[in-house]
């Protein structure tokens, strides 16, 4: 059984990897790069989290260089988004879903890494944010624009919730560990999906007067 869920877990990290190199590819298509810069940019988005908590806990290679379906996934998703692109955009519903399951299962493993490899809870909560969300913080730099998750939208927070049940429960041991992980994946999932139904946002301040 654990065998199975362990699968299903890789292969919904697949899934979220496509779904985030497919949004890259759509945002450097839409600033006219070429197909260099493309394939670069839905890489980054991709993997550029996974990366950068891989290096923050001594996972060296990072997962995201040394596994090399993650980079055919990437360059896939950016080649059907060139070759695809009308059909890409009105795909808007299924990408946001994914996309929502891709933060959230990125968010849970995470933290779940940082705290294999012997990292405290604050580095845990931390790397579970900065797997979610920094691939998507590197692409809107990188595309000279304000990074998603500095503005008003209800999606790092949801990462920031998925991470921080993920560290009570290893911290308690309230259940399992791949229970947990469960919990933790449907919240931040359930969340995200929710402030988009919804618009659900946070309180934006503002110098201007009325």
């Amino acid at each position: 059984m654990m065998d199975e869920l362990h699968t299903l877990y890789y292969l919904l990290d697949l899934a979220g990897t496509f779904v985030f190199a497919i949004s890259g590819a759509v945002a450097a298509k839409q600033r006219g790069l070429d197909l260099f810069g493309i394939c670069a940019i839905a890489f980054t988005v991709a993997c550029g989290g996974g990366i950068i908590r891989d290096l923050c806990i001594g996972a060296i290679p990072p997962t995201g260089i040394s596994d090399w379906k993650y980079l055919l996934t990437a360059i896939l998703a950016a080649a059907m988004t060139i070759s695809l692109y009308r059909l890409v955009l009105r795909l808007n519903h299924p990408v946001l879903f994914f996309d929502a399951l891709g933060l959230s299962l990125f968010a849970v493993t995470g933290a779940q890494k940082s705290l294999a490899y012997g990292h405290n809870a604050e580095v845990a909560i931390l790397l579970g944010i900065t797997t979610a969300v920094g691939g998507g913080v590197l692409r809107d730099i990188l595309l000279n624009r304000i990074p998603v998750i500095l503005e008003k939208e209800i999606y790092a927070s949801a990462a920031l919730i998925g991470a921080l049940i993920m560290v009570l429960g290893d911290h308690f041991k309230w259940l399992s560990s791949d229970l947990t992980s469960i919990i933790a994946l449907i919240v931040c999932f359930g969340l995200r999906l929710l402030s988009l139904r919804y618009h659900w946002n946070l309180p934006v301040y503002s110098d201007n007067k009325e």
